[in-house]
This record gives structure tokens, C-alpha cells and sequence, in this order.
């Protein structure tokens, strides 16, 4: 007779799956805090990011869009509100909507040149997923959902198509996948790989 065959219906019990490994281990998550191994964020507040916004949209203004872009990505919103970050995800787009393509590269050479240039361009990068994943309306609001109305005729007949708002979030779609480009071209797949893996979120 095998061994297989000796065991009884009670010994191969799944008793065993009632016991929490993780208790055990000294080094789970159980055992710890995991909250202490991310530092503290500075909470921002819509008045603050409403102060900055002001502040980039004057550097813009000014003709200095290097600048206004440096002081949206060195005061990113990770700690605030959802209408804080979307107001700031806004301006954003905004100083990337006026920047020409042919000042997109020198300027991101420049900016990772500096001093922390390369994490600029990863919290430039959080900022164009978040763009491109819906997180922020960009250049156009978002479609609206319209009703279909029956029809004598026997098909559905639908509202206007708001034409600008689809062409307006084109627009800023096609502004983002430029960026993402020249992005990737400059500070390499690697700047992809930290914003994945990066805890922290615009």
C-alpha cells in the first residue's frame, strides 16, 4: 500500500490554511507600520495652488514658458484635495499647450541638465499619464452623455455633437503624446519606470 493510499480523509484536512503565516514572520507588513516607510507630505491647499497657478500663469505670460513649466513641476500636488490637484493638473496642460514643438527637446535638455532635472521630468511624466488617462479634461471638457430620442421612423435620433469639445481634447491629447516623446527621449525608458513605481500621486 503507498503512502498516498495510509492517509485517512482526516489527515489531508485543509486545517491548515486557517493559519496566518504572516503573523508569523517577523518582517510582514503586519507586524509594522507600513505608513512610517513613506515620509510626510506637505498638505497643499486649493488657495495655495491657486497662488502658484497665478505665479506660472505671469511667468507665461511674460514669455518665460521654461520657467512657468519649472514652477509647476517643482511644486507638484501630491497631498491635497482632488480639485486642488485637477486645478494644478490644468495649468499644467496649459503651459505644455504653449510651448512650441520646436522648444520642446532644448528646454527638456536644459531641465534635465539642471540640479534635480531628472525628477522634474518624472513628475513632467506623472503628469502627462495622468493627462492621457482621463485625469484631467486638458484643453476640452468631457463628452456628456445625450439620451437617444425615438423616431417615428423607427431609428434613434442623438443631440448635436459637440464638435469643438472632441476636436479641443484631440488637441490636448496630441500636446501630451508629443511630451511623452520627447520625454522618453531625453531622460530614457527609465523615468517611465520610476512614475510606475512611484508611490507618490498628482
Amino acid at each position: 500500500m503507498s503512502i498516498i493510499q495510509q492517509h485517512t480523509q482526516a489527515s489531508l484536512s485543509d486545517a491548515w490554511r486557517t493559519i496566518n503565516i504572516d503573523a508569523l514572520d517577523p518582517d510582514s507588513s503586519q507586524n509594522f507600520d507600513t505608513s512610517t516607510l513613506h515620509p510626510p507630505l506637505p498638505e497643499i491647499g486649493e488657495a495655495d495652488v491657486r497662488q502658484l497657478n497665478a505665479q506660472v500663469r505671469q511667468l507665461l505670460r511674460g514669455g518665460d514658458a521654461e520657467g512657468a513649466l519649472r514652477g509647476c513641476l517643482e511644486s507638484p500636488v501630491y497631498n491635497g484635495s482632488d480639485s486642488a490637484k485637477e486645478a494644478h493638473m490644468q495649468t499644467v496642460v496649459e503651459v505644455l499647450q504653449s510651448i512650441k514643438a520646436s522648444e520642446m527637446t532644448p528646454m527638456l535638455q536644459r531641465i534635465y541638465g539642471s540640479e534635480g532635472g531628472s525628477e522634474l521630468l518624472d513628475v513632467l511624466m506623472k503628469y502627462l499619464y495622468k493627462g492621457m488617462s482621463g485625469g484631467s479634461s486638458g484643453g476640452g471638457q468631457k463628452t456628456p452623455t445625450r439620451a437617444l430620442t425615438p423616431q417615428a421612423t423607427g431609428f434613434s435620433q442623438i443631440g448635436s455633437r459637440p464638435l469643438a469639445s472632441n476636436e479641443n481634447t484631440g488637441a490636448a491629447m496630441s500636446v501630451l503624446l508629443s511630451w511623452h516623446e520627447k520625454v522618453v527621449d531625453v531622460a530614457g525608458l527609465g523615468s517611465i519606470e520610476r512614475v510606475m513605481t512611484d508611490w507618490r500621486r498628482v
